[in-house]
């Protein structure tokens, strides 16, 4: 099922498969996120929960029983319930039960997600809330695709990312399989942009950490037009974009918790966690997108 709110700006698509945002076109009519081509990447916007990136092996265990994890958890392939879709907010919430208990993740969960439209700027708040009588461990963060080029007379290097400010992010290395190796590198020193080109991911991501920016933009380099996304107060943030030339979309994504590494133990108490909650306990992070085109 899909909900849509709108204002004078922009148009709003959410579908409660995976609470993922499935459209955003702005007052001209036109699709500024990507509409998920199975040819070259079948997702849109998707949320990133219980944890994010891949883990060792594809495995977790708790209290000695092992579970399967793809990459990026299960929020994404799961149906959310729809709470509200009125006025300038669609909300929706995912609840554990007993077969994502018994199957995917042995701990109780209250993730709700809440889109709200505010001019040309769309808000999306996460939060996680512990129902249960244990501790609660999670990674998660964003995963937003956005069209390039913005139209016909563009190509990919009319575009680059743009910082607010001068960076020299260290790029967290995870090549070839997707698991931190522990080792780190500079590809871009004392920049404020990074230009895109066809090629910029042909070895997959860049997982940037250290970063001092507030934003990070995908700007139109002509004519100034722009998608900025907020990205103060996450300690990682990553673009990408799938390996398909020319490059159709990208995706920045801010991220409170990492992938695994390769060395890490299976066991889920030893995973890096972007927050551990106590019973009653909750938590939230918004990812602020302004779109200007």
């Amino acid at each position: 099922m899909q909900a849509t709110i709108h204002n004078e700006f922009l148009t709003l698509t959410v579908d409660t498969h995976g609470a993922e945002a499935v459209s955003l076109k702005n007052a001209a009519g036109e699709e500024m996120l990507w509409q998920a081509d199975p040819a070259v990447w079948k997702r849109h916007a998707p949320i990133l929960f219980p944890w994010t990136g891949k883990l060792p092996g594809g495995t977790f265990e708790v209290d000695g029983k092992t579970y399967k994890g793809g990459q990026h958890g299960f929020a994404r392939d799961m149906e959310h319930t729809l709470l509200k879709a009125e006025g300038d907010t669609i909300q929706l919430e995912l609840r554990s039960d007993d077969a994502i208990k018994a199957e995917r993740f042995p701990f109780d969960f209250v993730l709700t997600s809440t889109f709200r439209l505010d001019g040309k700027t769309v808000h999306h708040t996460l939060a996680v809330s512990n129902p249960g009588s244990g501790e609660l461990r999670f990674g998660i963060g964003y995963h937003p695709a956005f069209n390039i080029p913005f139209d016909d007379q563009h190509t990919t290097t009319d575009y680059e990312f743009r910082f607010d400010r001068p960076e020299s992010p260290v790029i967290l290395d995870a090549r070839p399989n997707g698991l931190l190796s522990g080792r780190c590198y500079y590809q871009w020193k004392n920049q404020q942009a990074i230009p895109l080109t066809d090629d910029l991911f042909d070895n997959d991501s860049f997982c940037m950490a250290g970063l001092r920016t507030g934003t990070i933009g995908i700007c139109e380099k002509d004519t100034g037009r722009k998608i900025t996304c907020n990205v103060e107060g996450y300690p990682y943030s990553l673009i990408w974009s799938a390996p398909a030339k020319p490059v159709r979309f990208v995706c920045i994504e801010p991220w409170h918790s990492l992938p695994a590494a390769e060395t890490d133990p299976q066991a889920w108490s030893q995973r890096a966690a972007a927050a551990c909650l106590a019973p009653g306990e909750s938590w939230k992070t918004t990812l602020s997108t302004t779109f200007e085109r």
